[in-house]
């Protein structure tokens, strides 16, 4: 199966062949304006020039429950009633009920626009994740866009934040050690955890031990080197329609952290970061370029960086079982582990 990325840029690329030096016409004078498809990721979204999103073919939900092949058992808690704020929580197996388990909040990724913490693609990977790395995991189920716009997302996942740092359910307070937080996401969510990560600096946000960007979800107004423009351009495309309020587009320093007057990543509210990436991802170059920037930062903490050669943007979560997608495993339980080791 293609990952969500490549499926933009095939799609873009055969619908409206993309020349760098020149603006492209997304509509067609023929008909109204309203029925002008401007964007189309084939078997997952539908994009019109009047802003409505037509999502295809969504993954199933599945329901919370106990998991017969992990132990892992995870229950749903609504938030915020009026909002629809919700979170699924996971809670592994218990081999000693005295033992406290790190804490990860975890944001899924669908460009702002698809997906959900109860979605097969979800639940599946963050019930694996907590059972692999031992952690009481907390999944957002973020407001999605267009119908609420950025920064709807952001906000949400700052609420469920804070209610995870803030112990309120009996499962956190039972299992849960919360001086050992860590954030996590994918594609999107990897870009929600970068602006979870700015406000806490600025917010006065709970202590984060570590945070962990897979294949994060970041851009620009002009390519960088290495970089597909035409990924740039879809960037271009669904920012514009997730966060129509972006006075400077993709640069943006939410899309874009590299961006001239963006928050100094020095400022990252976090210990120790891992960022990862898929050597076939047209993302891969900007996501090359933040760990090469917090690397070249003052930020005193550490930074690793882990490219899955030949593979495509979140390969892990359609093809969990390959040798890369347990290489990135590993990896990430090896991060959350070393806290305690140390």
């Amino acid at each position: 199966m293609l990952s969500l990325i490549s499926i933009y840029i095939l799609a873009f690329q055969l619908s409206h062949p993309f020349n760098p030096g020149q603006s492209t016409n997304f509509a067609m004078a023929t008909e109204p304006e309203s029925d002008v498809v401007v964007f189309e990721a084939p078997a997952h979204f539908r994009i019109y020039k009047s802003g409505k999103i037509e999502r295809l073919q969504r993954h199933p939900v599945l329901p919370a429950g106990v998991d017969e092949t992990t132990g892992v058992a995870s229950k749903d808690v609504v938030l915020d009633a009026d909002t629809g704020l919700s979170v699924r929580l996971y809670r592994p197996k218990i081999q000693d009920p005295s033992e406290k388990l790190p804490v990860l909040v975890y944001f899924h990724g669908g460009g702002f626009l698809i997906e959900s913490a109860d979605s097969s693609t979800y639940h599946n990977y963050v019930n694996a994740l907590a059972a692999a790395a031992g952690v009481v995991a907390v999944s957002v189920d973020y407001r999605l866009a267009p119908e609420h716009p950025l920064p709807a997302a952001y906000d949400d996942s700052w609420a469920a934040l804070l209610w995870a740092a803030s112990v309120q359910d009996g499962w956190l307070t039972e299992h849960g050690d919360v001086s050992r937080l860590f954030l996590a996401g994918d594609s999107a969510g990897a870009n929600i955890v970068h602006d979870m990560l700015m406000r806490a600096a600025s917010n006065g946000g709970p202590r984060i031990e570590g945070a962990i960007l897979l294949h994060p979800w970041f851009s620009g107004s002009t390519a960088i080197e290495g970089e597909p423009p035409v990924a740039a351009a879809i960037t271009a495309l669904m920012w514009s329609v997730a966060c129509p309020g972006a006075v400077d587009g993709t640069d943006d320093p939410r899309m874009n952290p590299m961006a001239p007057g963006a928050p100094a990543l020095e400022k990252l509210a976090c210990e120790r970061l891992l960022v990862s990436a898929g050597k076939k991802d047209g993302l891969a170059a900007r996501d090359r370029a933040y760990y090469d920037a917090v690397t070249a930062s003052s930020w005193r903490g550490t930074v690793d960086w882990l490219e899955s050669e030949g593979e495509e943007h979140v390969f892990f979560l359609t093809k969990p079982d390959c040798d890369k997608a347990k290489e990135l495993m590993d990896r990430v339980v090896a991060f959350i582990s070393a806290g305690a080791a140390a």
